[in-house]
């Protein structure tokens, strides 16, 4: 999401608005480490900006669409499940005409960072919108966390590792990818 609009920025912007000593340049790590109630607002509503202006810039991942087309061709539900922000993620598909592609968005729960992957809860909520079972769903994931979270929901996982590092990090996943060409493949 932050391809154009860095997340250490966003980062560094949002540690200045909490009033944090933190040191790190993830913009969701940064929302975890807000304690108080009334400032996680604030600095949720700061993130949900900064999220929507990055989905401006944000380019696709390589093969993403054809894969989303080929799930739509098999009659396959398709679920967006993300620590984004769900306004950013409309936002983002929107731009690059995927919105028909996606049959539900479970974004990030406002100022609950709690609740966010690798908590199984959005995965089950993704898996309730598309009026499935965990047992027939497969998440795409490219953190840990989206493995974390599958697992504690009873989902398999495809462990999308587009960083070399990933792909040994990636070993708890079902199977592991290194591009969307591969999902492609297995879909048509």
């Amino acid at each position: 999401m932050f391809a154009g609009l860095p997340a250490a920025r966003v980062a560094a912007e949002l540690i200045s608005l909490a009033g944090l000593t933190t040191d790190t340049d993830d913009p969701l790590e940064v929302l975890r480490r807000v304690d108080d109630p009334t400032l996680l607002g604030v600095v949720e509503d700061a993130l949900v900006t900064a999220e929507q202006e990055a989905a401006t810039t944000a380019t696709p991942t390589p093969y993403a669409r054809e894969v989303l087309e080929a799930a739509r061709a098999r009659g396959l539900p398709v679920a967006v499940v993300s620590n984004n922000s769900a306004p950013a993620i409309e936002l983002y598909l929107a731009r690059h005409s995927l919105t028909g592609h996606v049959d539900a968005i479970v974004g990030r729960p406002w100022a609950q960072p709690h609740r966010m992957k690798p908590d199984p809860g959005p995965v089950l909520a993704a898996v309730k919108a598309v009026r499935s079972t965990p047992d027939r769903c497969t998440l795409i994931g490219d953190s840990l966390t989206d493995i974390e979270a599958a697992r504690a929901a009873g989902v398999a996982v495809v462990g999308y590792a587009n960083r070399p590092w990933k792909i040994s990090a990636f070993a708890p996943a079902d199977a592991v990818v290194t591009s969307m060409a591969e999902v492609l493949a297995a879909l048509i």
